[in-house]
């Protein structure tokens, strides 16, 4: 699989965030699945990263720390409109990019365009998203991966699996979003911060 064709073809934020609005425009959604119940969740999607975008921030120590990077990566990222954790986690993830001052080049494509990839590229056996590969922008080999969601988000998640005769979906949902709203991505962008000295090493190693 050519990881890099896929990057080419893919959808720069902007563009993303035009593809929704458009598709919404028109009844229908991303991806596949086209039921009346996600377009709304596409809908209420639209409005939480409307707010996301104008609302995180990134410190300018954490944008130092992000841009200790000697490299530049490609960001290929898994989403679709109507994931919850998607609309929550993919502006954050752009800001982070923008933050890395031409360094990082972010593109979104929907799980249903190249299946195989979330086939391969799984969060143990689930093809859960968002899912974000990030590649050396020299080589094209794989270095990193991170998702479906921030590492509080997803105790959230398996919280509720292990519970789920004690917790309702509506109440799950409920504690998530809630959860997201009050980190305003903080947790997200010091994941990132981790994650991309881990790639800075392995694009050394490769040299």
């Amino acid at each position: 699989m050519d990881l890099n064709k896929i990057f080419k073809s893919a959808l720069s934020y902007s563009e993303y965030r035009e593809q929704v609005d458009n598709l919404v425009a028109g009844g229908k959604t991303t991806g596949n699945n086209q039921s009346e119940k996600l377009l709304e969740f596409t809908k209420l999607n639209i409005q939480r990263m409307n707010r996301i975008d104008k609302t995180t921030q990134l410190s300018s120590e954490l944008a130092e720390k992000l841009n200790r990077s000697s490299q530049s990566f490609n960001w290929l990222l898994i989403g679709d409109a109507w994931c919850g954790d998607c609309a929550q986690v993919i502006p954050v993830i752009n800001k982070v990019a923008e933050a890395m001052n031409g360094k990082t080049v972010l593109r979104i494509i929907s799980r249903d365009t190249y299946p195989q990839l979330i086939d391969e590229y799984h969060s143990n056996g689930a093809k859960a998203i968002p899912k974000l590969l990030i590649l050396c922008n020299e080589t094209g080999e794989l270095l990193c991966t991170w998702g479906p969601r921030p590492q509080p988000a997803q105790e959230i998640m398996l919280n509720w699996k292990n519970n789920k005769d004690k917790i309702s979906w509506e109440d799950f949902e409920k504690e998530l979003h809630l959860w997201y709203a009050r980190d305003r991505g903080q947790t997200i962008i010091q994941e990132f911060i981790d994650l991309m000295e881990v790639c800075e090493k392995k694009t050394i190693l490769q040299h």
